[in-house]
């Protein structure tokens, strides 16, 4: 990015800044939930975690490429509620991740192409691991059909043994 910082546009920092805020805040909820959950929930907490440490690293870097000093993150975050169970650790990720995604969305309009792209791809991304931790199918567009109904499965709601995990 160096070579081309000329092509960034005075907003593009801002729009940067904006994205590492989201990955902070994801990154702290996700370090609680990952504490909290356990099995199948855990491993996409965990996934989800990686992936967000990964671009929050990214950013940091395009922003010092920038001349940019990259925020760092607060002590803590307010979260929207506090998960009790694994379906509330699910619906906290799905609520991380359309919040990053949003986040995002203002990246997309970068003067930067290279930047724009990462951005659309970050969306991308969240928007699939937002997907992957609903419990439910969505519904369907108005005149598809509904998709058939997934077998039942053994998923629990309760906490494990070790700790006080949420299971799923």
């Amino acid at each position: 990015m160096s070579g081309r910082a000329a092509l960034w546009a005075p907003g593009d920092l801002d729009k940067l800044h904006k994205a590492l805020v989201a990955e902070h805040a994801a990154l702290f909820a996700y370090g609680l939930l990952g504490a909290r959950t356990s099995g199948a929930l855990r491993t996409r907490v965990v996934d989800a975690f990686e992936s967000h440490r990964a671009r929050r690293d990214q950013l940091r870097s395009y922003i010092v490429a920038k001349g940019g000093k990259p925020a760092e993150a607060d002590a803590s975050y307010a979260l929207p509620f506090f998960p009790s169970d694994a379906r509330r650790a699910a619906e906290l990720a799905v609520h991380l991740e359309n919040g990053v995604t949003a986040a995002y969305l203002e990246l997309v309009a970068a003067q930067d192409v290279s930047l724009r792209r990462y951005a659309a791809q970050a969306m991308q991304d969240a928007v699939l691991r937002a997907y992957g931790f609903r419990p439910a199918q969505p519904p369907a567009f108005p005149g598809m059909p509904a998709p058939a109904p997934a077998p039942t499965s053994a998923a629990t709601a309760s906490p494990s043994g070790a700790g006080g995990g949420l299971t799923e």
